[in-house]
């Protein structure tokens, strides 16, 4: 792949050209058109073949929802939303329908506020990039580490796990819905979840599981109680990490340190969850670009916890499971409708 050929869709003059200058500056990176409306959206995806759409959803004539169901299923073009901080219940929609991800702009996006998205827009940009060269390198090029890790999954015991700590970016959204709503009932374990996913988002997101799960989720506050049949979502912009004090577990929600590339950051989140729970842990790796998640499942490992990571073949974005599986430490490789059975099994329910 020469460049990335990426096709800009909105309405607003401002918008189109804010988000082309910032793309424009990425080695590797070609805006090779524009379209104002659905139809046009249509039009220019046929004529000019893109490799990626940035669209927003708030458009005349065809809506953004109706192009990105076209998109998706009749070109299988990855859609990247970008959307205002208000329209959380539309984007989690959009996710649903399989947008690739989205990327929060501010809520009036004709200002100079808009810059504030670039380098979130940028990162997921690069990530399609290096998603679409592995992917290409994976039809030619086989991974025998993965077949390795099918073909070995490990005895697991049966001894009962008390919490669930699972990672999530690009794809996971959707991911997160199929599993928590495919639980016949609640369980005794807890459940933690870092999704990578700005401020402002998580409260709508875990009201939106809620509705379909028979556990209880919420966006996690600090010293939330972290108990059985509860899910506790990371807060967008934060991370989280688990304390103990009089024998009582809490949620601790902290700001993000330098270090931290994303966030709320799986690998803090892990490595709190491993230090307190031991063998008494499962660490869930699902679909999501980058390498989150890889450190925390060795420090669950080292302290005889479990680990399963999704697999190739329903993963959105092979990029965090397979960190996970390169580190050896993954116990099972399992496609997303078999990981709440998978849950179970390894809970010892």
């Amino acid at each position: 792949m020469k460049s990335l050929r990426v096709l800009v869709v909105d309405d607003s003059a401002y918008s189109r050209r804010s988000i082309t200058k910032m793309l424009e500056g990425m080695p590797g990176v070609e805006v090779v058109g524009y379209a104002v409306d659905g139809e046009e959206g249509i039009r220019q995806a046929i004529s000019l073949k893109p490799d990626l759409v940035t669209l927003d959803l708030e458009m005349p004539r065809m809506d953004g929802f109706t192009l990105l169901r076209i998109l998706t299923n009749r070109f299988s073009l990855p859609v990247l939303v970008i959307s205002a901080l208000s329209d959380a219940d539309k984007v989690f929609r959009a996710l649903e329908m399989g947008a690739l991800d989205f990327v929060a702009k501010p809520m009036q996006g004709h200002t100079r506020e808009l810059s504030s998205i670039e380098q979130d827009l940028r990162w997921k940009v690069k990530q399609v990039m290096v998603n679409l060269l592995s992917r290409k390198a994976r039809q030619s090029v086989p991974l025998p580490e993965l077949d390795t890790v099918r073909r070995a999954s490990r005895a697991v015991s049966k001894r009962t796990v008390e919490l669930v700590a699972i990672a999530s970016s690009t794809g996971g959204p959707p991911a997160l819905q199929s599993i928590f709503s495919s639980f016949d009932q609640s369980y005794p374990f807890s459940v933690v979840v870092a999704q990578h996913m700005p401020a402002g988002f998580t409260r709508a997101f875990a009201e939106r599981l809620n509705r379909t799960s028979p556990f209880t989720v919420r966006e996690a506050k600090d010293n939330d109680v972290v108990e059985a049949g509860v899910a506790l979502i990371a807060p967008g912009g934060s991370n989280l990490v688990l304390e103990e004090n009089d024998g009582v577990v809490r949620a601790k929600v902290r700001p993000p340190e330098a270090k931290d590339r994303y966030v709320p950051s799986a690998d803090v989140l892990f490595e709190s969850c491993a230090r307190l729970y031991g063998n008494r842990m499962l660490a869930v790796v699902l679909t999501g670009m980058g390498n989150d998640g890889s450190k925390g499942v060795v420090a669950v490992k080292e302290r005889g916890g479990q680990v399963l990571a999704e697999s190739e073949d329903s993963a959105v974005v092979y990029g965090m499971p397979r960190e996970a599986v390169a580190t050896g430490c993954v116990d099972r490789v399992v496609p997303l409708p078999g990981i709440s059975q998978a849950i179970l099994v390894c809970g010892g329910f």
